[in-house]
């Protein structure tokens, strides 16, 4: 029997996408060599504070959009600057959505496979980047590979480094992922706990079930006003909405207050998965849009992270908030902003350490659980057997009289709790670690391998430098 014809078929976006490739291959071979390296974005939901740059970054805008989607194979693909906003617009057209969608519509595909990304159904399929199938990397040697977990993919180990690496090992642009099929709504029960260690119970029981008091959960997140007043939200798809009216969030009502009073609700599965972004969580409260009379004036197209993040970038750029600290004599205060994760049984001994010493509330939490537990992922391990919640706090602390923002007091207190509990903290905030920790944490040895495999000359920021240093 003759061997089967090799497929000559090509995509029809294949040439413009191609094209776009060489000429940001070309950008990058024109940047001298020695010249930091960076992306020009339009946004970004890094929280940690960098050097001024001094020279233009790589202008990617051109690779935002989803190239294709796959309703028959659920898969889309997708180019590495496209934002989950622009994403989900299009995969909720074929009655689908990405395996992990994070919870604000600014932050990028590419971003979250290389920064990490969380959301309520990472119980279930794990991190956004356990759904990836193939991807194009521009590495620090300006090289344009296409990595997968395939055994014989010669750069397998890009694959399996790349999640975590913050763009220090190179830059997605094309992003093949899988997809998993929706509903037309999602009703929730929220779940009240008195105690953090019935949280945790439940969150490990519903993890390996995908089921409470019988009934399937497809979403599973956690919201901590108090030690003593904690619930779970536990989200199923259905097709009907029965004798409901979906819930709008998007205008007078905030979504997070809504947990405390109603037992069970119903969304859209497209105001579902955008539940957090319209308030930020809950950190436009620093900005009085959850007050009544100022929401009620507010532009309703206005009320999303990203307009609050560029209000952000204003006073840091200004220091307003701090020059009126000083002139009401206020205490300085601390920027803590963090997610970690720790085991699902160390959870009630961090809440309690956390409770006491930084006392930030409401906090978010979320259970995550890897999929495949043969897969290694060196930049951010986890032990594929134990199911890990991750904490979400983001806020300011007020600090003692003589003690600086900049020591970082609550931060230490928190990474040193975290390492303790044999838990890890994500890198898109602040971060205090020694060399030697950090890369005890976060690759070591894995990742210097990588750094030699794929950017020799050291053109790309290394990570530690990229993340402490915040070069």
């Amino acid at each position: 029997m003759s061997a089967a014809p090799t497929s000559t078929w090509t995509p029809p976006w294949r040439p413009d996408y191609d094209a776009r490739v060489e000429a940001l291959r070309a950008q990058y071979d024109a940047i001298p060599a020695g010249a930091p390296v960076r992306l020009a974005k339009a946004t970004s939901n890094l929280f940690r504070q960098r050097d001024a740059a001094t020279t233009p970054g790589l202008d990617v805008a051109s690779f935002d959009g989803v190239l294709e989607v796959d309703p028959i194979n659920r898969t889309a693909e997708v180019q590495g600057m496209t934002t989950y906003e622009h994403l989900v617009e299009a995969t909720l057209a074929y009655g689908l959505m990405p395996m992990c969608v994070p919870q604000l519509k600014t932050i990028t595909l590419g971003g979250a496979v290389t920064g990490l990304g969380i959301e309520s159904t990472s119980f279930r399929w794990g991190l956004p980047h356990e759904s990836v199938i193939e991807m194009d990397v521009l590495t620090g040697d300006g090289r344009v590979i296409t990595v997968t977990n395939a055994e014989d993919d010669p750069h397998r180990d890009l694959y399996y480094g790349f999640p975590n690496s913050y763009g220090t090992l190179g830059y997605a642009l094309r992003l093949k992922i899988e997809l998993q099929p929706v509903l037309p709504y999602v009703k929730l029960r929220h779940v009240r706990f008195d105690t953090a260690q019935a949280m945790a119970d439940a969150m490990a029981q519903i993890t390996e079930t995908h089921a409470w008091d019988g009934t399937p959960v497809d979403f599973l997140d956690g919201t901590v006003f108090s030690a003593s007043e904690q619930y779970l939200t536990l989200g199923q798809m259905v097709a009907d909405r029965g004798d409901m009216t979906p819930s709008d969030y998007t205008g007078m009502d905030v979504y997070y207050r809504s947990i405390q009073s109603k037992r069970e609700d119903l969304l859209t599965i497209h105001d579902y998965i955008w539940r957090w972004d319209t308030d930020w969580f809950w950190c436009s409260r620093a900005f009085g849009t959850q007050k009544p009379a100022i929401r009620r004036l507010w532009p309703k197209d206005k009320l999303r992270s990203d307009v609050y993040w560029k209000i952000i970038r204003w006073d840091r750029q200004t220091k307003f908030s701090a020059k009126m600290a000083r002139l009401r004599k206020q205490p300085a205060r601390e920027e803590v902003v963090q997610d970690i994760e720790v085991p699902v049984d160390r959870l009630a001994e961090f809440l309690d350490f956390f409770h006491r010493e930084v006392g930030i509330e409401p906090v978010w939490v979320c259970p995550l659980k890897q999929r495949d537990p043969q897969a290694t992922w060196p930049l951010y391990e986890f032990d594929p057997t134990v199911t890990y919640v991750n904490v979400g706090f983001w806020s300011t602390v007020p600090l003692p009289e003589g003690v600086v923002p900049e020591e970082g007091r609550i931060n230490r207190l928190i990474e040193a709790k975290v390492s303790e509990l044999d838990g890890r903290k994500s890198l898109y905030s602040s971060a205090f670690y020694s060399p030697e920790e950090f890369s005890s944490i976060y690759g070591g040895t894995a990742y210097e391998g990588l750094r030699e495999s794929y950017d020799p000359a050291g053109r790309l920021l290394d990570l530690y430098d990229k993340v402490i240093r915040r070069r």
